[in-house]
């Protein structure tokens, strides 16, 4: 990821059409959107290429209409691969699947949420895994790449404040948005008739995603 006075310089680059600024941003960000796309989608690597080109041909094509004031580099980035993701998962009918996914993952969901599952076991299961992929795929994307950021990367608050912009308290409070938006998401796709227990903000296991996603 580019430090502050390069994303700077590449911004002003990328508002004159300059080849050197979209260098610099592919160099500087093609393995974080690789890791993204990753999370997001999973299975083979060519799909994850795939959507790793669609993101910097769309991000070329927008390049000049970047407005650093509603976020950093890496979070329209971000958005862009969020939006492929999304893309690959309707067109490879992975979207039809997260229905009956989500029913039959229910109470494996569940335990994991609140903590009661064995993390080894659970992610073991690649259908939960996909299940996961699946419903941060149809988040905002800012709360996909916050939960992603802070429960598979392992970044800090600090570390994800200046990856997204903003203050340590903001992302706090939008990670706590993004919990409560993926646990409703979930929710509301399966027609479980007794969906995941309510627990707060906590999410006390959440990290445990980390197991099954570096092996896949």
């Amino acid at each position: 990821m580019l430090d502050e006075p390069d994303q700077l310089a590449v911004i002003r680059g990328l508002r004159d059409g300059s080849r050197d600024a979209w260098t610099a941003l592919y160099d500087g960000y093609n393995a974080d959107v690789w890791r993204y796309v990753g999370r997001l989608i999973g299975g083979q690597a060519s799909d994850v290429a795939d959507v790793v080109q669609e993101t910097f041909l769309a991000a070329a094509r927008g390049a000049r209409q970047f407005d650093a004031s509603r976020g950093s580099l890496w979070s329209w980035l971000a958005g862009i691969a969020h939006h492929q993701a999304a893309a690959h998962w309707r067109q490879s009918g992975k979207s039809e699947r997260l229905r009956v996914l989500a029913e039959a993952g229910a109470i494996e969901l569940r335990q994991w949420w609140e903590g009661s599952a064995s993390a080894a076991d659970l992610w073991e299961q690649r259908e939960l895994a996909d299940l996961v992929r699946g419903v941060l795929s149809e988040l905002p994307t800012d709360y996909a790449a916050l939960l992603t950021s802070k429960y598979l990367d392992e970044q800090s608050l600090d570390e994800m404040a200046r990856r997204f912009g903003g203050s340590v308290e903001a992302i706090k409070s939008k990670l706590a948005r993004a919990r409560r938006e993926f646990r409703e998401k979930f929710e509301s796709l399966t027609a479980c008739s007794d969906p995941i227990h309510r627990v707060g903000d906590a999410t006390p296991s959440m990290g445990s995603l980390r197991a099954r996603n570096s092996n896949t």
